[in-house]
């Protein structure tokens, strides 16, 4: 007689890992139950440091709900930067504005544009404001006395984020910016290959040499093309301001030496802005006299002078890259957003009359309504308006 084999057992599916229950969070953050259940739930008034110990506390149990955001109220950012009327400028400022309308409701961007030779009215500006200051963002030029500044403001617990332009000497001071050095260093680089001339003379151009990222840039072209070609004479730079005027003039007389002492003029390579004057002197020679021309910015002035062979490249930084990663920074440092963003500078792009973008591309484009002239017609929530202040 068969005897039956038995039944296999049922399977029993393994339990799910039980998520932390308020007892657990509120032993975590050192509060009641009652806090917890206030702050997971949005019940009630708790302050800020209880609120923030909460949800850190949820976080690391691995709570499985989407967290209240740790902050309550308003988060106000400001931003400082030096007036000026150059493509880069404009381009910045857009960026600011486009990035205001996908923040939250709650982060607002106060930009502030100031004269950057008045010292008093900048440090007044980096001292303070009428609100409460979350995180601060600047484009100055470096100097003892913003660096002490800003140093009070570190002090004080506020982040800072150097745009465009770095401080020197300054820690804890966070950069959003390229590499200025690398960028003048390709500036050489490509100067030294594209040369079609030696022995021969390069004309360095920059806006002013009291400013950070145009001493950088003016430093490392003239490492790069003593390495990369000896028989190129980089000339002693020249302060345009980014006059086109002063361009101009600095242009002509080095052609004008140039000529005098047989020695050709075969670089070009300007840090800053106003390309206009030079672009009316190279009009005036035949493509055999022109000298290569690298410049910085990927402008609406610039792109037909790449077009027509005036120009041979443009180093672009990509203002848009430098707020969001600035705009990362401050976010982090506020608990915004969890995780750190890159520390690496920015990277910079390359174009040449191959790989420009299209007529209307978004690089110089304005808004089709700026953000303050919809938040002084109503047309906008307050969410999508940056708070200007001039």
């Amino acid at each position: 007689m068969s005897v039956p084999s038995p039944s296999p057992a049922p399977t029993v599916a393994p339990r799910r890992k039980r998520s932390a229950r308020f007892v657990e969070i509120a032993a975590a953050a050192g509060v009641s139950e009652t806090t917890v259940n206030r702050v997971l739930n949005e019940r009630g008034s708790v302050s800020p440091e209880t609120r923030a110990r909460v949800i850190a506390a949820a976080r690391q149990l691995g709570v499985p709900r989407v967290l209240p955001d740790p902050r309550h109220g308003l988060t106000r950012f400001d931003v400082v930067m030096a007036r000026s009327t150059t493509p880069y400028a404009h381009r910045l400022d857009l960026a600011l504005q486009r990035i205001q309308q996908m923040l939250d409701p709650r982060i607002l961007i106060h930009r502030h544009i100031v004269d950057g030779d008045d010292e008093h009215r900048v440090l007044a500006l980096l001292a303070g404001s009428a609100h409460r200051r979350d995180g601060l963002i600047v484009a100055l030029r470096d100097s003892p006395a913003v660096r002490a500044a800003l140093q009070q403001q570190l002090a004080r617990g506020v982040p800072v984020v150097a745009l465009m332009s770095g401080i020197g000497a300054l820690e804890g001071v966070r950069y959003a910016g390229i590499d200025n050095v690398a960028a003048g260093r390709t500036a050489g680089h490509f100067l030294a290959r594209l040369a079609r001339r030696l022995p021969g003379r390069v004309l360095i151009l920059t806006n002013r040499l009291d400013f950070r990222a145009h001493a950088e840039r003016v430093r490392g072209c003239i490492q790069a093309l003593a390495e990369r070609q000896p028989q190129l004479q980089a000339l002693a730079p020249v302060e345009c301001g980014d006059d086109p005027a002063l361009g101009r003039i600095a242009l002509e007389a080095a052609l004008h030496h140039a000529r005098r002492d047989g020695v050709p003029l075969v670089g070009l390579y300007h840090s800053g802005a106003g390309s206009d004057g030079l672009a009316r002197v190279l009009r005036q020679l035949t493509p055999p006299e022109r000298p290569v021309w690298i410049g910085h910015e990927l402008s609406d002035e610039h792109r037909p002078l790449l077009r027509l062979g005036l120009m041979d490249l443009v180093i672009d930084q990509d203002p848009d890259g430098q707020v969001a990663a600035s705009l990362h920074h401050l976010l982090h440092a506020t608990g915004h957003v969890e995780q750190p963003g890159p520390g690496a500078p920015n990277e910079f792009r390359l174009f040449g009359p191959e790989n420009l973008p299209g007529e209307g591309s978004y690089l110089d484009a304005p808004l089709k309504a700026p953000v303050e002239r919809l938040q002084a017609s109503g047309s906008v929530p307050p969410r999508a308006a940056s708070v200007v202040g001039r």
